[in-house]
């Protein structure tokens, strides 16, 4: 019996797969992928024993199911059957990471089983992601205990309210996309103004990871932080007061209403 098992290993179904590699160990670990060569680079990199979706199915502990919303319902029922012939004694935990898909819904498929539900992020694969989680009433104290100790090494793993999952995925699993876009423009600003481009990702990359360390570090609002920085007349209110002019918070705020409600569609898609 393995411990995990991944059924699509696309970027953060590749990443959580290395995230529990870490953890038990890759000889514990399958992974499936239609695409031979995902699954054979996380063999070489992480020791993860190739397998297919059915191999995963009946023997995995930790069932993972890396698939878009859209392509779930197939997914699903192609292990049905193997997953059914599992005995009693012979159990197994759902994790998916579909974004907008309850857990009542997987679990109704596949006639009643523990589910648990997470929203992973691409920074898991550096050990400073979030996965946003919860669990049905079938996952027991011991499985949860054991999911936590497995993606440890991704970063912050913290339990959340099902109704406020879809919400925690436009923030954790869109929110790279969104700082990333940010980060680019902070480069090509110091670029403009005469800086290398070298020295203007260095520059940029350290001030996000400094300012975002510095938040968690001293648990203070982000708007306190600014305020710190920006003096009577000074060099960083100018900039702010652009950023406002160009309702830059607004259209923030407004990436992350989007991604949310991108969300829900996509949850819907996989029962229409």
């Amino acid at each position: 019996m393995y411990e995990a098992g991944f059924i699509g290993c696309g970027n953060i179904g590749s990443v959580l797969a290395g995230v529990a590699a870490k953890s038990v160990g890759g000889s514990h670990i399958m992974t499936a992928d239609h695409n031979e060569y995902k699954v054979e680079r996380l063999r070489r990199d992480y020791g993860t024993v190739p397998a297919n979706d059915q191999e995963v199915a009946a023997q995995c502990r930790y069932i993972f199911l890396g698939v878009k919303p859209q392509v779930m319902r197939n997914t699903v029922g192609e292990i049905r059957e193997t997953l059914g012939k599992r005995g009693g004694n012979d159990r197994y935990v759902m994790v998916t990471m579909a974004a907008g898909l309850k857990m009542k819904w997987l679990s109704d498929q596949l006639g009643g089983c523990p589910v648990i539900r997470i929203m992973p992020n691409t920074p898991a694969a550096v050990g400073s992601g979030v996965i946003p989680y919860c669990v049905n009433e079938e996952v027991t104290e011991q499985e949860e205990s054991a999911f936590l100790s497995m993606m440890r090494p991704a970063g912050m793993v913290e339990r959340v309210e099902e109704a406020k999952m879809d919400m925690a995925c436009a923030v954790t699993g869109c929110g790279p996309a969104f700082v990333c876009m940010f980060l680019e423009a902070m480069i090509d600003g110091a670029v403009r103004c005469g800086l290398p481009r070298k020295q203007a990702k260095l520059f940029a990359l350290q001030t996000i990871e400094g300012t975002a360390k510095l938040a968690l570090d001293m648990e203070r609002d982000p708007a306190e932080l600014r305020a710190d920085v920006c003096s009577p007349a000074g060099s960083s209110i100018e900039g702010i007061a652009v950023l406002e002019e160009r309702a830059v918070r607004s259209a923030v705020m407004e990436a992350i209403r989007a991604a949310y409600c991108r969300t829900l569609e996509l949850g819907q898609s996989a029962l229409d």
